[in-house]
This record gives C-alpha cells, sequence and structure tokens, in this order.
C-alpha cells in the first residue's frame, strides 16, 4: 500500500449518466476519494450519490451548491474538480474552481476558443493546473493521429459525429479539434470543383475554418461515435470511433485527474497528457 494521500475530487454533473459512471470509477481507484457531488437535480438533494450511481453508500450527499463543496474541497488540498454538466454554466464553474484553487477537469465540450484562451491566461495567472477533454476515450486518440497521417495524402475529408439525443451542443468539441489537429497537415481542405447550392439550408453541415464540413446526428440509443471520411478518385478511407458505453471513457478520466495536480497551466486534449 502506498503511502501517498488520496487525491480529493468533487464531481460536478453527478447525477447525469456521464457524471454517475465517474461516481462509480473513482469508487474503485485507490489513489482517489469522492469529497462531493455537486448537481442540479433537486429531487436528489441529501442522497447518497454512491447509492445513486449503484456502488454502495459513499456517505457523500448530493448538493446543489458548487462554491461550497468547493470551499470545502479547497481545505482537504490538492483537490480537482472533473465538470461534466451543461455548455451554459461551464466557463463560470471552471473560472469558480480556479479561483479556489481546485483543478478543474473538464469534460464539458462547448467553450468558445475565446473563453479557452480566458482560462488559460486565469489559470496560469493562478498556478493552477486545468485539463479540457472534449474525449476521455484513448481510441478517439488513435483515430486523430491516424487521421493526421491520412490528411498527407488526402485533399478532401468530411467529418460525421454522432451522439445522443441529449447532448446540447452541436458540433462535438472532438469533431472541432480534429479538424483543428488536420489543420496542422495542410492550411485547407476540399477544394471545390462545382458551384455548390444547398436546396434545404444545413444540408452539406457546418464548415471549420480549414473548409472541412462537420454533420452531426442527435438520436436515442447513440452514445458517442465519430467517422473521418477522406476521398480520393477511385477510393474511400474512413477511421471510425464507436464507444458503446460510458465506461470506455473512465481510464481517461481517472488519468486526467492525476495528470492535472502537478499542473501549473490549461492544458486542451487527452493527448497532451499520455
Amino acid at each position: 500500500m502506498s503511502n501517498q494521500p488520496q487525491i480529493p475530487v468533487v464531481v460536478n454533473g453527478a447525477m447525469g449518466r456521464m457524471g454517475r459512471e465517474i461516481v462509480k470509477a473513482i469508487a474503485t481507484a485507490p489513489d482517489i476519494k469522492l469529497v462531493g457531488a455537486v448537481d442540479r437535480n433537486l429531487d436528489a438533494l441529501g442522497e447518497d450519490i454512491g447509492e445513486i450511481a449503484g456502488c454502495g453508500p459513499l456517505e457523500i450527499p448530493v448538493t446543489n451548491d458548487l462554491e461550497a463543496t468547493l470551499v470545502m474541497a479547497q481545505s482537504e488540498g490538492n483537490a480537482v474538480m472533473v465538470d461534466v454538466t451543461h455548455p451554459a454554466k461551464i466557463y463560470e464553474q471552471v473560472r469558480a474552481a480556479i479561483a479556489y484553487g481546485v483543478r478543474p477537469v473538464v469534460g464539458t465540450t462547448g467553450l468558445t476558443p475565446e473563453q479557452i484562451i480566458q482560462l488559460a491566461e486565469f489559470a496560469e495567472k493562478a498556478s493552477v493546473g486545468c485539463l479540457i477533454i472534449p474525449n476521455f476515450a484513448i481510441g478517439v486518440i488513435l483515430m486523430q493521429q491516424a487521421a493526421l497521417k491520412a490528411a498527407e495524402y488526402f485533399d478532401h475529408v468530411e467529418i460525421i459525429e454522432l451522439h445522443h439525443n441529449r447532448k446540447a451542443d452541436a458540433p462535438s468539441g472532438t469533431a472541432i479539434a480534429t479538424a483543428q489537429m488536420l489543420q496542422e497537415v495542410k492550411p485547407s481542405f476540399n477544394p471545390p470543383e462545382v458551384e455548390e447550392t444547398e436546396t434545404l439550408q444545413g444540408s452539406r453541415g457546418g464548415t471549420t475554418a480549414e473548409g472541412i464540413n462537420i454533420h452531426s446526428v442527435r438520436l436515442p440509443g447513440l452514445v458517442a461515435h465519430q467517422e473521418v471520411m477522406f476521398g480520393a478518385p477511385g477510393q474511400v478511407y474512413t477511421l471510425r470511433h464507436d464507444a458503446m458505453d460510458r465506461v470506455c471513457f473512465m481510464p481517461g478520466v481517472l488519468l486526467s485527474i492525476r495528470k492535472v495536480l502537478p499542473l501549473k497551466s490549461l492544458l486542451y486534449g487527452l493527448d497532451k497528457i499520455l
């Protein structure tokens, strides 16, 4: 047994499907302990989050007071907040965690580039580590690395991302990040060969600054999926990652909790800590 103290963690959005899975993962990690569970679901206030998540009693009641929970976590020392809430609230919540010296690990997408820059400046000024992880699945990183290699040989590419119909933002942060990564290989893609006309607005998806079209699908039954499709005369090369169960994200979540501790600034993407 290690004599190292356990890492205290607050889960913000603990009642959601991702939040409950994170609670279960933390409960089985010997070097990490849950110290707070925050959620806006008023029906669950005061209930044991362990019982709700299905991993047995943890004696951690659900609360909707994030600030009080951050103050408590701050007193624990070297605390982490894992945030898997709604894009509308994420900026203020991450900024609050940094202000209290609680290191944010952000799994919620939807932050604008300007907000990320502002949070990075704030984190660096406070010397508090912060991780923004659009996707915790290690398989996604492998897909993106393969896409970078393929981009050396293909000029035409489109991205299709598919998620459950309770995902609030579109396109996904992973799709946006993938398009931005491809720009490292070429400044632009999909040179036009015909003047396109949309008879139904949006049918060609959204177009990034790199000229890459991103298509978003939202359906019940899906979890998180992405295809990167490259095309050239006579061939199509498709890379696809499917997350069928949120358990696939948990190794990345636990790794992020451990890796954020020594950081003094903000990093974006799971690939930065692998």
